[in-house]
Parts: structure tokens; C-alpha cells; sequence
């Protein structure tokens, strides 16, 4: 994502935090992500470091869930493009710019 917004400024990324069920510490860990809104701790959530506990009630992640549900999303990372296509998997910057394209 960084590499995409430094490259296109007019792209941006909107992140939904979805919790897989095989990670059960990860319920907690997008709650507390949410309640500071903060993309560092979202980083060291993927680094694997421990985060404080959410300082918030928040049902942000609860809705979240229910969206990926409801669009089918099983697996992470997923895109959904503008266009509404889903896309289960990573991919690197390069193949993201040429599914955005001009």
C-alpha cells in the first residue's frame, strides 16, 4: 500500500479490519487498533508485537465481520476494487496498479 500511495496520489486504501477465528487473539487486537485509529499499531499487530488492550467499546470490528461475511470474504488479504470485484489474495504493488490502471 505505501508503495502505491507514493507512486498515486489519487488511490486510496480503505482498511476493514477482519479477524480470522484461527487467530484468537486477533478479536482483540482490531479492537484496540480501532479505539486509537492508529496505523502504527496496525504495523506491529503484522510484526507480531503485543498491543495494549482496546480503550474503547467498539462494535467497528463486529460490523467489519459482518460486511466480509456478507461479501464472501474467507480469506486475508482480500481487495474489493471499485468496481466491486473481490480479490482473495495478496498482490504486489505493481499488479494492484495495473488492476486500478489509469
Amino acid at each position: 500500500m505505501k508503495k502505491i500511495i507514493e507512486e498515486r496520489k489519487d488511490i486510496a486504501f480503505f482498511i476493514k479490519l477482519f479477524p480470522l477465528k484461527s487467530h484468537p487473539a486477533a478479536y482483540e487486537k482490531s479492537k484496540a487498533i480501532v479505539c486509537e485509529k492508529s496505523l502504527a499499531l496496525l504495523e506491529d499487530a503484522y510484526a507480531g508485537k503485543p498491543l495494549p488492550k482496546p480503550s474503547c467499546e467498539t462494535t467497528a470490528v463486529d460490523v467489519s465481520i459482518k460486511l466480509a461475511e456478507k461479501l464472501g470474504v474467507v480469506s486475508l488479504p482480500t481487495l474489493i476494487m471499485p468496481d466491486g470485484r473481490v480479490m482473495p489474495g495478496f498482490r504486489d504493488a505493481k499488479s494492484i496498479l495495473s488492476l486500478v490502471g489509469n
